[in-house]
């Protein structure tokens, strides 16, 4: 992509400088210096991860035998969700579909760990709140045009878990970031949960060795953690605490 595309980019998502430069690791100064043209000929490993951020892109789905429908984006419903084929991984977010490749290993590995500690302690204090791991649909917004699969949810009022999926806002929610999903995890998702009302959002981004917390109770940011700390829980009043010095060795490894 070349860098007149990303400055057009950059108008089309109403992308600050400093957003940029979060979403993709690359210096400010040196996002800066590349879109004030200063910098003539990035790297390439930085323009490859100044690429990532503006790629992600609703999917537009083709009509197959199994799934025929003519909407425009933003249309889609949760029953044009439910009618994909089973290997078409997607989330449904304000009538949009967004591609959700395989997640990798490394991915799963963290999720899973991350799962694991939260359950293990709402089992040993006979809890009533229940954890869940991706893959499981939540249909956040009570309608019918948002359907995600955040990779670890807690849930406490059971009469939001059906059958099918999570109805409403989970209590607290869990992202791992992926380089695929690092727009959608900082930008779409933060302002989807904290208008339907979740308490408790935490982004864990490996590569960057960070991670955020939101609790959406009136503060203005969030609580940033490097990536081998021991992590309170608020809405266990910090009983909880995640531990990832086991997570941080498994992203020195990786990186």
């Amino acid at each position: 992509m070349k860098i007149e595309v990303m400055k057009e980019k950059k108008k089309e998502f109403g992308y600050s400088y400093a957003q940029i430069a979060d979403l993709s690791g690359v210096p400010l100064g040196t996002v800066q210096k590349i879109f004030n043209g200063e910098t003539k000929s990035p790297r390439y490993d930085t323009i490859l991860a100044l690429e990532r951020i503006f790629k992600e892109k609703m999917v537009v789905m083709e009509s197959t035998p199994e799934y025929q429908v003519s909407k425009k984006p933003g249309e889609y419903t949760i029953e044009d969700y439910r009618a994909l084929p089973d290997d078409q991984r997607v989330e449904l977010i304000d009538g949009y579909f967004y591609d959700m490749a395989a997640p990798t290993t490394f991915h799963q590995l963290i999720a899973g760990e991350l799962h694991r500690q939260i359950a293990n302690f709402i089992l040993d204090q006979g809890g009533s709140c229940i954890p869940f791991i991706s893959p499981v649909d939540v249909q956040l917004d009570n309608d019918e045009k948002t359907m995600i699969q955040p990779d670890v949810v807690i849930i406490c009022n059971r009469d939001q878990i059906i059958r099918s999926n999570i109805v409403g806002a989970p209590d607290f929610v869990l992202e791992v970031v992926s380089p695929g999903t690092r727009r959608r995890d900082h930008i779409i998702k933060l302002s989807k949960y904290a208008a339907a009302e979740v308490k408790e959002y935490w982004i864990v981004d490996p590569y960057q060795e960070r991670i955020l917390v939101y609790v959406f109770d009136g503060e203005i940011g969030p609580t940033i953690y490097p990536i081998d700390a021991d992590v309170p829980v608020s809405i266990y009043g910090g009983k909880l605490v995640l531990k990832f010095e086991r997570i941080a060795k498994w992203a020195k490894e990786e990186i």
